[in-house]
């Protein structure tokens, strides 16, 4: 049993400032006194009524296109092959206007389920589902570039550095289960994001908070198994001289020292995900049929299907915040043909995504699950190299689907041919807000002392809870 850590004076009036007093300062003692086997406190915030406990985003890397996708768009059907009116505005040069025509949908939107929500033939699996999809039709960010849009829609800026929103959620909330960590992050195989590992970092807060990625199979983690030879009593042994040094090196220091203490906390971490994550990531106990609805059985649907499938095994132990990468280094990014790239795409993630849907409902996960499927921007009406799209940041679409958000339903739109989001727009800071809320988060209370600012993920200005997409 190791003793509690010592808390200097600076560090004592710090927590106090965050903290709010002395509920704060006893959890926190408790949680120290408990043999240094769990992650770092986070910060005690202000609740309000949560609707959700857990979230799985399914991010589509690359600029999914929204009126190819789940923006029906009946006037870019008239104007196809046309320029773009001039009412419209300036977007680009109107030379170069007039070498990009509009382009029409690349394939036909249905009505579908009993809501009528109209989805494209691109996602005939998901479309079945269209009764729980909450579609956000007006999301905008600042960027048109892949890396900073990433970083804002992962963090809330288009800058490098900042925490991203699974790290607010695991600081605001931690982990419901002490032997896996509360944010883990699923990469595509095929390659790393544009912007990198920074999208899923912790930024400014504790490195504990950062995204953990892991991948299927025996090493769910590299590095994580000791040595052969090496028993679980020697290493047990081994990691508490090394923290009993660390813990008398931090004691030693008056300032607080957050990476060394994170370090401490990810030790002990690891230590017991040695023997949860194996278990988690083996998939031998779930049934052909379960496998069956991820589409396991199919090679073409398998690899991204057994990811979505982690990602529930994950949220059922406890894992809060999972994230489920689609696409390799350009992913969805369809310059050059929509058709070829969005039906390879959504071939990989259609089945999947809707299997993950069904089996959250039949294991009684829906009700506090929110799932999110998106990616960092959208893609324009004109086209470019006369069958792909270019980037659009100003008006595309994600959508939701739990519980806690209305089912078969649409929030906001773009103009006429999908180019700006135009009513009940939702800047990206607005669907943060709302995220945190559903959690039972409030946007304006949770914060982090950083450089003399108390930082929030949704910034220094103002974000709006978007009410309308709940239940």
């Amino acid at each position: 049993m190791f003793p509690p850590l010592p808390i200097s004076a600076s560090s004592r009036r710090r927590f106090l400032a965050q903290a709010g007093g002395g509920m704060g300062a006893l959890a926190l003692a408790t949680l120290l006194s408990d043999s240094a086997r769990s992650a770092p406190a986070p910060n005690p915030q202000p609740l309000t009524p949560s609707r959700v406990k857990r979230v799985i985003w399914l991010f589509m890397h690359g600029g999914p296109s929204h009126v190819d996708l789940l923006d029906p768009k009946p006037d870019l059907i008239k104007l196809a092959g046309k320029p773009l009116p001039e009412s419209f505005g300036p977007v680009m040069t109107r030379r170069k206007v007039a070498q990009n025509p509009l382009l029409g949908p690349i394939k036909p939107f249905q009505k579908r389920g009993e809501s009528g929500l109209e989805v494209s033939d691109f996602l005939p699996h998901l479309a079945e589902c269209a009764d729980d999809l909450c579609v956000i039709r007006s999301l905008h960010g600042d960027s048109v570039n892949h890396p900073q849009s990433v970083y804002q829609m992962n963090t809330g800026s288009i800058l490098m550095g900042r925490p991203s929103v699974g790290s607010w959620v695991a600081y605001g909330l931690s982990s419901e289960n002490r032997d896996l960590p509360a944010f883990v992050v699923l990469p595509d195989p095929g390659g790393g994001v544009k912007g990198g590992p920074p999208a899923w970092g912790s930024g400014y807060l504790p490195a504990t908070f950062q995204g953990v990625t892991m991948r299927p199979g025996d090493s769910p983690i590299l590095h994580l198994k000791p040595q052969p030879g090496i028993s679980k009593q020697q290493q047990r042994n081994t990691l508490d001289l090394v923290q009993q040094l660390n813990r008398q090196h931090l004691a030693s220091h008056d300032d607080d020292d957050g990476e060394l203490a994170a370090r401490i906390a990810s030790y002990e971490l690891a230590f017991r995900m040695q023997s949860a994550a194996p278990e988690l990531v083996d998939l031998r106990d779930e049934s052909a049929e379960t496998e069956r609805l991820y589409g396991m059985d199919d090679k073409g649907t398998r690899e991204f299907g057994q990811r979505c499938l982690l990602a529930r095994r994950m949220i059922e132990r406890g894992v809060r915040f999972v994230q489920v990468y689609s696409g390799d280094t350009n992913g969805w990014d369809a310059h050059n043909d929509v058709l070829t790239n969005h039906t390879q795409l959504c071939r990989r993630t259609d089945l999947p995504a809707a299997g993950l849907l069904r089996d959250l409902k039949r294991r009684g996960l829906w009700d506090d699950t929110l799932v999110i499927w998106g990616g960092e921007f959208g893609r324009m009406p004109m086209s470019e190299q006369g069958k792909g799209r270019d980037h659009n940041p100003w008006g595309y679409s994600v959508f939701l689907a739990g519980g806690a958000v209305r089912g078969g339903f649409a929030h906001g739109s773009t103009d006429s041919v999908g180019l700006r989001a135009a009513e009940n727009k939702v800047p990206i800071r607005d669907f943060h807000a709302t995220l945190l809320e559903l959690l039972g988060l409030d946007h304006t209370s949770l914060s982090f002392f950083h450089n003399g600012l108390e930082e929030r993920l949704t910034g220094p200005g103002e974000a709006r809870v978007v009410k309308e997409v709940m239940v």
